[in-house]
């Protein structure tokens, strides 16, 4: 376990403006993709998007709850690597590409076989001796159970995640503080939203009466991602699908940086004693940065998260 050195900007400090003033403010103008579509096993589709250099080494960057490739975030970390060397491959979950996917089942923290199936298609390709798993909030639990738990591609040699709730149950019971009220509210909009959309696309399949008096996770999980998803219950769904239990596992350098005032993540999600037991993760607690904030300003208009990734990548740290 190492902390870490990073200093917020001055009047940057809370972890709510951390959190909040990428989102609102961040613009990342000189990323382009190429997007290709490519069909699960299940006949569904998934919506990737490229940003190529013609490297041979490639990083995978899996986004957060309800986000997409367009964040900031996500365009800062591709344009990051690819000044660093390497390709990029950001991907959209199921329904978060700006289309719906066709199958009733979504993504969700545990939904690991999407994201195998991407990192086996870019594998595939023949064009990549090595490829980098770079995960933010979800995309970041989703990557670390994916490395625990699955098979692994053997092209994978490093992973890199930020802000992970991984005691899933206790970063849900976190959000439920006043303090967290907009980020909630916000989370429950922006997912009542996609069962709106599914209940077009498939009618009767789904049904959102009384759906404003849900008021956390808990009640939306047990209500929509436990049943659609095979779990008994909320609680079932994060027990199996928290990524603490599984980092013991881990059998490639990966780095995991969760800030100490991210709003999101009670101590529960910093798996001092999980990371410790393992020689291959490295985990970093600096005192501030908020969730997936990290904020910088320089002239090169890189964030503190997307220096440690591109050092971590490069066997620069």
């Amino acid at each position: 376990m190492n902390d870490n050195d990073y200093h917020p900007p001055l009047m940057f400090g809370n972890g709510h403006i951390q959190t909040i003033y990428p989102i609102v403010f961040r613009k990342v103008n000189d990323v382009s993709y190429t997007r290709e579509r490519i069909t699960t096993p299940d006949r569904d589709f998934l919506d990737l998007d490229w940003s190529r250099i013609h490297s041979k080494r490639l990083a995978v960057i899996s986004h957060g709850l309800e986000g997409n490739t367009t964040r900031a975030y996500v365009k800062g970390m591709v344009r990051a690597v690819n000044l660093a060397g390497w390709d990029a491959l950001a991907w959209n979950y199921r329904g978060c590409s700006g289309e719906p996917n066709k199958k009733l089942r979504s993504y969700h923290n545990g939904a690991t076989d999407d994201l195998g199936l991407v990192i086996d298609h870019a594998a595939s390709s023949g064009d990549y001796a090595e490829i980098a798993l770079i995960g933010f909030s979800l995309g970041g639990n989703l990557t670390l159970v994916h490395l625990g738990r699955d098979r692994v591609n053997p092209k994978v040699s490093k992973a890199v995640t930020f802000s992970v709730p991984c005691d899933l149950e206790a970063s849900a019971e976190a959000l439920t503080k006043t303090s967290n009220t907009l980020y909630m509210k916000r989370f429950l909009v922006m997912l009542h939203q996609k069962i709106r959309d599914k209940m077009k696309l498939m009618p009767g399949a789904l049904d959102d009466t009384g759906y404003s008096a849900i008021k956390n996770f808990k009640e939306f999980d047990d209500r929509y991602t436990a049943p659609i998803h095979g779990f008994d219950s909320a609680e079932d769904y994060w027990r199996k699908c928290a990524s603490r239990q599984f980092i013991p596992e881990i059998k490639i350098p990966t780095l995991i940086i969760n800030a100490i005032n991210d709003p999101f993540l009670p101590k529960e999600c910093f798996p001092v004693a999980e990371a410790g037991y393992n020689k291959n993760v490295t985990l970093e607690m600096p005192k501030s940065g908020g969730h997936v904030g990290f904020i910088s300003f320089n002239k090169e208009k890189i964030y503190w998260s997307e220096h440690q990734v591109t050092c971590f990548l490069n066997d620069h740290c």
